[in-house]
């Protein structure tokens, strides 16, 4: 195999999650000491929560809460709702956190790949997708000590993986193809401006990480952002190719 299409393996190979990058991030500290702490009231109630409970249990003045709440709902991170009533007065805004306040991030993977790309961009075999496959055979365990996998033991390790570095993957079967249903990108800001660099670094993952378990099964294409939350990776057997 070309080297070039090698990316990080013999001599200068990454150990993700050892040797290497984390595979995800530690809690992001993107969010300052006030908001942080209204995020975290939010997160802890039973039940969504209105402007004067936060207030109360953060000891801010109830605009400062408002200030905040809507700052954190902008960025997604919770949800407002209208509280309904069966009397008369203006109802509550009510504000439950969402799943991308807790969804993790990965973006120490993806800056040592990105360096990768980089340092490779004057070889005209190296691309996101070859990259990819470099790290994606890096970030499982080699499979020579567990003998043959069956393609379900290959999906089922594929998403064991995936799920660790953020992608929050659901698998859903279709006779011999798999589809990766991936809730959460863990690169999505930056995926969402560059998809050709960050998507095909993704597809190139998949495709390494299933050539490092045996082969049994192949990543046969990946829809990136089908939803905002949701890109879909098709895999499907090798033996049906």
């Amino acid at each position: 195999m070309n080297r070039s299409e090698t990316g990080p393996v013999d001599g200068d190979r990454h150990h993700a999650g050892a040797d290497g990058p984390s595979l995800s991030d530690p809690p992001s500290p993107r969010l300052g000491t006030r908001r942080r702490a209204v995020l975290e009231c939010v997160q802890r109630a039973p039940e969504a929560v209105g402007v004067a409970d936060v207030a109360a249990l953060t000891h801010l003045h109830p605009n400062t809460a408002r200030f905040h709440l809507d700052a954190l709902a902008a960025d997604e991170l919770v949800a407002r709702t209208v509280e309904p009533r069966t009397t008369r007065g203006r109802p509550r805004i009510l504000y439950a956190a969402t799943a991308e306040a807790t969804a993790q991030r990965s973006y120490t993977l993806l800056a040592h790949m990105l360096a990768h790309v980089a340092s490779s961009s004057g070889d005209g075999h190296s691309t996101p997708v070859t990259v990819g496959r470099s790290w994606g055979r890096t970030i499982v365990e080699h499979a020579s000590d567990r003998g043959a996998l069956s393609m379900d033991d290959a999906v089922d390790t594929l998403k064991q993986v995936f799920d660790e570095v953020g992608f929050q993957p659901e698998v859903q079967t279709h006779g011999t193809e798999v589809a990766l249903m991936l809730r959460h990108c863990p690169f999505r800001e930056v995926a969402t401006v560059y998809p050709d660099v960050v998507c095909g670094l993704h597809l190139g993952m998949l495709q390494g990480a299933l050539a490092e378990l045996g082969g049994v099964a192949v990543a046969e294409s990946l829809d990136p952002l089908v939803t905002p939350h949701l890109c879909i990776a098709r895999v499907r057997s090798a033996a049906a190719a």
